[in-house]
């Protein structure tokens, strides 16, 4: 590639916005979508860079969050969900957790919690299942949860069927799919420094109430890995090298694969439509998380530091309290309610 071409794909990089581009195969039982993350991927790792308590991302890390976010967004857009779709990983490596947050209305947040040095060519089990303790939870947070209402979670284990240890994010989540939904999926996730991307492939029931054509289908076309439409899908799919997801447009990505399917594409999902950084800290929240802390131990802290820092691991904002500060939060009676968790 010449380097003129490298500056035109870095300059259509860095001024996209991230969007969703969803569509379905015309007559046949397969949905898709791409999701590519530019701006609001960019704004998370800016603001994890910031942080002088924890600083950039290695490499590696990097690449999990930001393909953990690009599954998430593309998740979140496949179901009917108002609330929050939360994807965890977290075992026993320097990884300790990584997380990605996307709401109904695609507003995104990700953060990764990290203890000793990643290397740079240290793999998914390297950084989070070194005794094979690694876990990936999923949990659906309704945003009007009912008193006693738990959220719904899964939670499945970083490796496959033979207990092998799974290397790809993508190859967690399609096990995470087979599992929880019996349905076929293929998943293509990358991401860099100016890029979070993935393609989702998945098969949809063709009988009952959620077929296709209203008529019966053979049964064993709804068994998994049976229909050969999905299967013949997926091998294109699953042909996407890593820098053609990262570098190229949505519209030559599906030409490329699918140019000899027919497919149905909806309206692009971008802008305050589509996926974007927000994140729903705010002072009064941490000041409910200090009020639950209860007085004698907001005391204590304060005769050792003379002002309670809390610091929001998303998005970098330091809320401080100081004695006064403190003092009216105790009292006030709107702030006595149970504490929400500051995620």
């Amino acid at each position: 590639m010449s380097g003129l071409n490298r500056k035109i794909i870095e300059i259509y990089r860095e001024h996209r916005l991230s969007e969703i581009h969803k569509f379905i195969f015309e007559g046949l039982p397969v949905r898709g979508a791409v999701v590519r993350l530019t701006d609001a991927w960019v704004e998370i790792l800016r603001r994890r860079a910031s942080n002088t308590t924890h600083g950039a991302y290695a490499p590696p890390v990097q690449a999990l969050l930001g393909e953990m976010a690009a599954a998430a967004v593309l998740m979140q857009s496949n179901i009917k969900f108002n609330g929050a779709l939360i994807v965890q990983v977290f075992g026993d490596g320097p990884v300790k957790l990584a997380v990605v947050e996307v709401q109904s209305d695609f507003a995104l947040r990700a953060t990764a919690t990290v203890s000793g040095e990643v290397s740079l060519d240290a793999s998914l089990s390297q950084m989070v299942n070194v005794g094979k303790a690694g876990r990936c939870a999923i949990t659906l947070d309704p945003k009007d949860r009912q008193p006693g209402q738990q959220p719904y979670q899964g939670v499945v284990p970083l490796f496959g069927e033979q207990h092998e240890k799974l290397e790809k994010f993508s190859d967690v989540l399609q096990h995470y799919m087979l599992q929880s939904e019996q349905l076929d999926t293929t998943l293509v996730l990358a991401a860099d420094d100016k890029v979070a991307a993935g393609l989702l492939i998945q098969r949809l029931p063709m009988a009952g109430a959620g077929n296709l054509t209203g008529s019966a289908q053979p049964a064993d076309e709804d068994q998994i890995g049976r229909n050969e439409h999905y299967n013949r899908i997926a091998i294109l799919a699953s042909s996407l090298k890593r820098e053609e997801l990262l570098s190229l447009d949505v519209d030559t990505i599906l030409h490329r694969l699918f140019w000899e399917e027919k497919l149905l594409r909806f309206a692009p999902l971008q802008g305050e439509f589509g996926p974007h950084f927000s994140c729903s800290c705010s002072r009064e929240r941490v000041a409910r998380m200090i009020v639950g802390l209860g007085q004698p131990e907001v005391e204590s802290i304060l005769k050792e530091r003379d002002v309670i820092e809390v610091g929001c691991d998303f998005c970098g904002l330091q809320y401080r309290f100081d004695a006064v500060d403190a003092a009216q939060i105790l009292m006030s009676p709107l702030l006595a309610t149970p504490p929400a968790p500051l995620q």
